[in-house]
């Protein structure tokens, strides 16, 4: 059972990341299973809770495929095309060689160009361990990157909202303007009120 989801879609600054999770549940031990029990929407979950379940699912995953995309690459292409890009280089990474049925699932989307039957499912990180288990790295992995993105560009407190559009962001990018990780494409009050 492969999934794929992302994360960062709806930021005003960072990338997009997508991750796929490959399971293969008959090679998993009953306390793998159990430990990955609490597996759900990245977004249902505590900062703390993501931390924690992320090395479970790197453990139990047969293979883990990370796919970042910058803010320039998603004003050049454009976020939705950007968005199923990622998704299909995620989940064709870790079905990359593989003989025999692999169930794929995405979350919300169906992908272009994707060589394998693949099944879209709404809400699909709130039912299916292999989505939501992609929903946790894919969050954790673009946390832990604007964390770090808030060191290099102090001032719009990255750590803080990890580039989503909240007050205190927009406070911010009214105070000093945009950073390098701001994309540029969005149409947001944010820039709207800088005339860009």
């Amino acid at each position: 059972m492969a999934g794929a989801d992302e994360a960062g879609r709806g930021c005003l600054a960072g990338p997009l990341v997508a991750a796929g999770v490959l399971f293969d549940y008959e090679a998993l031990s009953t306390r793998e299973l159990r430990s990955l029990a609490a597996l759900n929407d990245s977004k249902q979950h505590s900062t703390q809770a993501r931390e924690e379940l992320y090395p479970l699912v790197l453990r139990s995953a047969t293979r883990v495929v990370v796919v970042s995309r910058c803010a320039r690459g998603i004003d050049e292409r454009g976020l939705h095309n950007t968005n199923l890009a990622a998704l299909r280089d995620a989940i064709r990474g870790v079905t990359a060689g593989l003989a025999g049925e692999v169930a794929c699932l995405l979350d919300g989307f169906s992908v272009p160009e994707f060589e394998r039957p693949q099944r879209a499912v709404i809400n699909g990180d709130a039912t299916s361990a292999a989505i939501a288990a992609a929903s946790i790295v894919a969050k954790v992995t673009r946390d832990r990157y604007m964390h770090h993105a808030d060191e290099l560009h102090p001032g719009w407190s990255f750590a803080e909202h990890v580039g989503y559009s909240t007050p205190s962001h927009r406070e911010a990018i009214l105070r000093q303007g945009v950073s390098p990780l701001h994309r540029m494409s969005f149409r947001s009050l944010a820039y709207q009120q800088l005339a860009l």
